[in-house]
């Protein structure tokens, strides 16, 4: 039986590569990877030579990583993959003399200097949203840091007042680090950094943003505090890692100060919610009407309850988290000791 071969069009970035196979209706979609650097393809469909099976088969010039990424469309089959080392690659394949096969997919293809281009565009937008958080952050824990050492707990009563604007433009910045991994711009998760956001911004926006009575509270003191000293250290340590820097002892702090400051952060949180709790019931605030039967309103306060389950749910997900980077970096450290 003859072997069929779909046509292949290939482009790359610094650190993925882009195969588009001409075969539409594709079923039966089947893509292996022997040995980090073989991809073997396999797919009913219909391409050049009509309806049939089709396959191929290309050896990488480097490595690849194990996790590929493939969508189906009418018309054709798009892969991703992404290589272990981000860098340009001459050609694709490990052999000279490239498959008949195998053509550049001139929609998506770049010279070395426009992609290199994209990428230096790319790292000076992430050096400057971390440059811009890195500054916020710092001015807040300088501004209270001062007024604690000058005031003493007098400073517990008049932080939101002093420091709320600065905290609402920096958390309001913060949504871009969703937003972020959505495009491809970040290797991390969306899932643990929307619970992150979100979460501060239920704290900032609703609990001390909307309640007068929360404003005046030392609780207000210890949540601004111990989230602003996790990012005086996790901004700089991104902004420096967009260029290439490596400060041992900033990196000491990113991946141990968490350990005990995102459980006190979440101890702070949960206090200043259960605070708020009697002020929604009293005030009525964001109640749900019912009908006349079952009582005038639900309180807002029986969701914040459940908020505060979800709360340490989010805790032990983003520690789990945290704790795989952690493990990750020092086994990549260690590696690369030896």
């Amino acid at each position: 039986m003859q072997i069929l071969t779909p046509h292949v069009y290939w482009a790359q970035r610094h650190g993925e590569i882009y195969l588009r196979v001409e075969l539409s209706d594709a079923k039966n979609v089947n893509i292996s990877l022997q040995e980090s650097q073989t991809l073997q393809f396999r797919a009913q469909g219909h391409g050049a030579k009509g309806e049939n099976p089709y396959t191929f088969s290309l050896e990488f010039l480097e490595p690849v990583r194990p996790e590929i990424s493939h969508k189906s469309t009418q018309r054709q089959v798009d892969i991703k993959i992404k290589k272990q080392e981000e860098r340009w690659w001459d050609r694709l394949t490990l052999q000279e003399k490239k498959p008949l096969f195998l053509a550049p997919d001139f929609d998506r293809w770049l010279e070395e200097s426009d992609a290199e281009m994209e990428i230096q565009t790319k790292k000076g937008y992430l050096f400057m949203y971390n440059l811009v958080q890195f500054l916020g952050f710092s001015w807040i824990f300088v501004n209270m840091t001062v007024r604690l050492f000058i005031l003493g707990q007098d400073s517990f009563y008049d932080t939101f007042h002093t420091t709320a604007d600065m905290m609402y433009f920096c958390q309001m910045m913060a949504v871009l680090e969703v937003i972020n991994p959505l495009l491809g711009l970040v290797r991390t998760g969306v899932f643990p950094a929307l619970i992150q956001v979100a979460g501060r911004n239920v704290i900032l926006f609703v609990i001390f943003g909307s309640l007068d009575d929360m404003q005046n509270k030392p609780v207000v003191f210890f949540v601004f505090y111990l989230w602003s000293t996790i990012e005086i250290f996790r901004y700089p340590f991104y902004m420096l890692a967009c260029i290439g820097t490596d400060w041992p002892m900033l990196t000491w702090f990113r991946y141990n100060l968490w350990i005990p400051l995102y459980p006190l952060g979440v101890v702070a949180e949960a206090v200043a919610v259960i605070q708020s709790l009697p002020i929604f019931d009293e005030t009525r605030l964001f109640s749900i009407p019912l009908p006349a039967g079952l009582g005038h309103s639900l309180s807002f306060s029986y969701t914040l309850q459940l908020y505060l389950v979800l709360m340490f749910l989010g805790l032990f997900i983003n520690f789990r988290h945290l704790y795989k980077l952690r493990q990750r970096r020092y086994r990549l450290r260690k590696r690369k000791a030896h």
